[in-house]
């Protein structure tokens, strides 16, 4: 314990990243245990995966909407204030999904949605508001590997819970364990003041999204090789977290005690490789290694199209996602490398690389739920394998060395 407590005082930056981490931590069991529990639910009441990808998709297109807004509205706005607010928004959204549960109506799926896509938003701003403020430039890989291991430990334990829980026990059951993970990200909220950096204050008169949509743009045209890079990750997470989710829930009553770990499978390799990589320490090639880990995960999602057996499958899915977990840390370091060169600016930039995520959720999830209905999950799998493959491959040889910022533009844009 005393090496522990010396090593946080000569490391105070760590510590901080450790306690943000935690109080993510229990805040996305909770988030896990929704998100395997909403697609089931909506492909119960349905009979459609592409109903299902569509009506998912929704929360996306409020978080786009949102991001629009958000980099204004949050310009001062510290990340314990977001984790705040996100912890009563998804707590909101659960409650949505229970009276969705107890009355299957499509209004009340798209309001849990709605709610849904606020709270992604809340946290994603957080998480880079955190970073871009209080870790070192020289630290920030490694610190998105650290919190990248804290949250795939909570969408590795969520979907178990939920496979335990969900049709064992009442909604109501499963509404207290959510209330009892987000009572302790409360708590730990409360008491992490001093690891937060960043005066609060709101503003609501300089909202612009027209504005906005000018900036993204701008953006766009020096980052775009990590934006494309993010919509594919962003395909890759949403089939795993719709179709995915669903064919766990086959598997599981089909497939022997292993069918269950089918999702939980893609969070393993994180669970591990965020600290590898904060004793790695990589600082440079940060995006062509990152292309060249998601050529690889693309293969091995090729090869789950051709996997017979439920062990193999899990196997093809947990080298999938091992390049997969290397490469998410590796593009938030380039992320958060851009947005420490933009000053104050940053959070356009932030609400631009979140809305990349939303636009992969709002084109993919429907489009993964069409294919879906014609040829099966796992078939489904391997067109997006192939997809990720080809797009990788191409930007290897296209992409620029350095993304250079229009920092004259950008120092006009103080609104």
């Amino acid at each position: 314990m005393k090496h522990i407590t010396n090593f946080f005082k000569s490391n105070p930056v760590w510590y901080k990243v450790i306690l943000f981490s935690s109080t993510l931590f229990f805040l996305q069991i909770a988030d896990a245990i929704i998100s395997y529990w909403a697609p089931n639910e909506i492909e119960r009441n349905f009979a459609s995966p592409a109903a299902m990808g569509f009506i998912i998709g929704f929360q996306s297109v409020v978080g786009f909407i949102a991001d629009l807004f958000f980099p204004h509205i949050f310009k001062k706005t510290k990340s314990r204030i977001l984790i705040f607010w996100g912890t009563l928004v998804i707590l909101t959204t659960s409650l949505f999904l229970v009276g969705a549960s107890a009355k299957p109506f499509v209004a009340i799926f798209l309001a849990t949605m709605f709610f849904w896509g606020i709270y992604y938003e809340l946290i994603t701003f957080a998480r880079f508001q955190f970073v871009g403020s209080v870790v070192p430039a020289n630290m920030r890989t490694g610190s998105w590997g650290i919190m990248g291991t804290f949250t795939n430990l909570a969408y590795f334990l969520g979907p178990l819970i939920a496979v335990e829980i969900l049709y064992v026990k009442s909604n109501l059951f499963v509404e207290g364990v959510i209330g009892v993970f987000l009572f302790i990200a409360f708590l730990l909220v409360i008491f992490s003041k001093k690891a937060h950096d960043a005066p609060a204050q709101i503003s609501f008169k300089e909202v612009n999204p027209l504005k906005e949509l000018t900036h993204w743009f701008t953006l766009y045209k020096c980052v775009w090789p990590a934006i494309v890079l993010s919509l594919l990750m962003g395909f890759i997470d949403s089939t795993f977290w719709t179709i995915g989710a669903i064919w766990t829930e086959k598997l599981s009553t089909q497939g022997g005690s292993w069918g269950m770990f089918f999702l939980p499978m893609y969070q393993v390799p994180a669970l591990f490789v965020g600290f590898l990589l904060a004793k790695w320490g990589i600082h440079k090639g940060k995006k062509i290694l990152t292309e060249k880990l998601l050529i690889l995960a693309g293969v091995f999602l090729i090869g789950l199209a051709f996997a017979k057996t439920v062990g193999l499958q899990l196997g093809m899915v947990f080298f999938a996602s091992l390049s997969i977990s290397v490469a998410y840390p590796l593009l938030d370091g380039v992320y958060s490398d851009i947005v420490s060169r933009m000053g104050k600016e940053k959070n356009h930039l932030i609400g631009l690389t979140s809305s990349t995520i939303n636009i992969s959720y709002i084109v993919w999830p429907p489009i993964a739920g069409l294919i879906c209905s014609k040829i099966g999950e796992m078939g489904t799998f391997g067109i997006l394998g192939a997809l990720v493959v080809a797009v990788s491959f191409v930007l290897l040889f296209i992409t620029p060395k350095k993304l250079r910022l229009p920092q004259g533009e950008i120092q006009t844009w103080k609104d």
